[in-house]
């Protein structure tokens, strides 16, 4: 049925337009219509009669005089197999100039899936990655951040684990991206072989605020409907902080109370509307969430990484170009490393925590402490732990990379050195080994003069 048109455009504030009608709901879409053409718009406040829309593209040539009709229902992105290796943009269209895509519309920003339907998380997904397959595994349906700082390579390490990931559908969700940096996924994933199972949603710097928003949306969408037919669908989202800041822009606009530094008092809400989608359906697929985010100033009190931390089911710190092996945790990984090899757990706890005895030892050397044999052992067993397990060009599978660590255990340490159990410790250490007798160079002057 036609919807009537309103001509009581009251207000234009920045990208918002209020404008006096009934019957309307949130989210709702409308057309303005005005002498410059039609202006797609959403409905993102509701006052009495006053209804507030964000203009896709902008207020520029609309005036109080324009006629607005609502459309009767929320975004919309159609859903077909043709989506596979597309790149669009905020609002679903074509960025990589395609033919526009036809398919079944699905309504986005749905509730979260009700727990009943869901399965307990308990399958690992392999990335290559020593850091996350080994200390903080990443399993099907979590929900994990990287906190990160603008500069480090947050954008790279997520087309690495879209690359690599053990996932049948990569769905990737930029907010704010400098076009380099899309091109960057678009290239890693085209030269990877797997732009054909890939789905691109683009929101750049220059496109409407109002398409950022709309992004995780698109992105958790679709995977939804993909993983209903059974499929299992990684979700890589960056940056959720832009995504932010764009909620913070427009509660600014629309003469919103800010809370803690600007962003609205439900930024909580608007960040777990997203991440609360990720799920493993009973019977079906799955969808795994992976989200970038960037910490103004290093600082993990603000609002952003601090409401995401009580959501999410642990965080990456991205920190130097590595993953940080101490604030760094995946909550769920103790029910997928038990089911690896005997050895994942044993590995895990103590590749940590001889590596935190090391950083222990660098202290004591930086302070001009004398080193013993243990502190140099230690400088030893960190210095190759750092090269070949923490760098994140370091590419291998799970059983190489544990394989890896206990080569390193053994050219360092004696085997009761560890702390290991003795069966696990006669089932996989490696005999062919012997233990360093001298320290590093990096150690032999430790010491000296003290």
């Amino acid at each position: 049925m036609m919807r009537k048109y309103y001509d009581e455009i009251t207000r234009i504030a920045g990208n918002v337009v209020t404008v006096s009608a009934k019957g309307v709901g949130y989210d709702e879409l409308a057309v303005i219509t005005s002498e410059r053409g039609t202006s797609l718009a959403q409905v993102i406040r509701l006052e009495a009669d006053q209804v507030s829309l964000q203009v896709f593209a902008g207020t520029q040539g609309v005036s109080t005089g324009d006629k607005v009709r609502f459309l009767g229902h929320p975004m919309q992105v159609p859903f077909c197999d043709e989506m596979l290796g597309r790149v669009l943009d905020g609002s679903a269209r074509a960025r990589d100039e395609r033919p526009e895509l036809k398919g079944d519309m699905i309504e986005i920003g749905s509730p979260a899936v009700n727990p009943i339907k869901r399965r307990r998380p308990d399958r690992m997904i392999r990335t290559g990655i020593p850091m996350i397959d080994i200390f903080n595994s990443l399993v099907e349906s979590q929900k994990l951040p990287i906190f990160s700082i603008p500069g480090q390579p947050y954008n790279e390490l997520l087309a690495r684990v879209g690359l690599q990931a053990d996932a049948e559908i990569i769905i990737l969700g930029g907010m704010g991206l400098r076009h380099d940096d899309y091109l960057t996924f678009r290239r890693t994933f085209e030269e990877g072989g797997v732009l054909g199972r890939t789905i691109m949603f683009i929101h750049t710097a220059a496109d409407p605020v109002v398409e950022c928003l709309l992004v995780p949306d698109l992105c958790m969408a679709v995977a939804e409907n993909f993983a209903l037919q059974g499929k299992r669908v990684l979700v890589l989202l960056t940056d959720m902080t832009a995504f932010s800041d764009a909620l913070k822009e427009i509660a600014i606009t629309m003469e919103q109370i800010p809370s803690n530094r600007g962003y609205p008092g439900d930024l909580y809400t608007q960040l777990a509307r997203r991440y609360e989608k990720a799920v493993d359906f009973d019977g079906a697929g799955s969808v795994t969430l992976l989200a970038c985010t960037t910490m103004p100033g290093d600082d993990d009190t603000h609002p952003v990484p601090d409401n995401t931390g009580y959501i999410t089911e642990g965080q990456f710190y991205l920190r130097e170009g590595v993953i940080d092996p101490f604030r760094s945790l995946s909550r769920l990984k103790q029910q997928v490393n038990g089911e690896t090899r005997d050895d994942h757990r044993v590995v895990m706890n103590a590749g940590i925590q001889l590596y935190a005895l090391c950083r222990e030892s660098r202290e004591k050397r930086e302070m001009g402490f004398e080193m013993s044999k243990w502190d140099n052992k230690l400088l030893s067993y960190g210095a190759m732990f750092e090269e070949q397990i923490m760098d994140l060009r370091v590419n291998i599978p799970l059983e190489e990379a544990l394989d890896r660590c206990w080569e390193i255990l053994a050219k360092c340490f004696e085997p009761e050195e560890t702390g290991m159990r003795r069966v696990i410790i006669d089932a996989h250490w490696p005999k062919e080994h012997a233990v360093l007798e001298q320290a590093p160079p990096e150690a032999e002057t430790i010491g000296a003069g003290t």
